[in-house]
């Protein structure tokens, strides 16, 4: 069950694809500047978004996107090969979470509590798919060892933690703001 209206969810839908559109690689150089959204974006549209039939549109605009960017935008198809297909279990993980999260979603404080395991969490999972799995089947690197691929993942988590986080505040600040709007002053309840 959603939080949301059909309608405020095809909006929520249509602002998540515009920010992957947006922030995915060098799809956009003047906005380059932004981290990826791409697995904010995941873990948002399975927290909002009730139909499980966006996961596989959000997963085809990105392969889309992608497509486009190695075939006619001059990006570098290095990330294109055999472990590209890894991204889907950590989309789908991202997703997932989403959709445990929501499951759990009570408007309090603890949600906050709940909210940063699970990013923190969700973050680890789709690291060792994405990362891990370009590290051991992209055909990248020659002789790939646990030692060296542990180091990589050390490295890495953080940044790719502060990207989601740096979404997943923005979204959270953005979902207070609109319940505090929402709610009537006298009786403390939504409209």
């Amino acid at each position: 069950m959603s939080l949301l209206s059909q309608r405020q969810q095809l909006l929520v839908a249509a602002l998540l694809a515009v920010l992957m559109v947006m922030t995915r690689g060098h799809h956009f150089a003047d906005i380059n500047v932004l981290p990826s959204a791409s697995w904010a974006v995941f873990m948002l549209a399975g927290f909002y978004l009730a139909s499980k039939l966006w996961f596989p549109a959000f997963l085809g605009l990105a392969v889309a996107l992608d497509l486009i960017a190695v075939t006619w935008g001059g990006v570098s198809n290095f990330c294109v090969s055999p472990a590209y297909g890894f991204l889907l279990p950590a989309y789908g993980s991202l997703w997932l979470a989403g959709r445990w999260f929501s499951s759990r979603y009570q408007f309090n404080w603890t949600a906050l509590f709940t909210l940063v395991i699970t990013v923190l969490t969700i973050t680890a999972v789709a690291s060792v798919f994405s990362g891990g799995g370009f590290y051991w089947f992209s055909g990248r690197y020659v002789e790939p060892t646990f030692v060296e691929y542990l180091s990589r993942f050390i490295q890495s988590y953080p940044n790719q933690l502060s990207r989601l986080s740096f979404y997943i505040a923005i979204a959270a600040v953005v979902h207070i703001s609109f319940r505090f709007a929402h709610v009537n002053p006298r009786s403390n309840q939504t409209q």
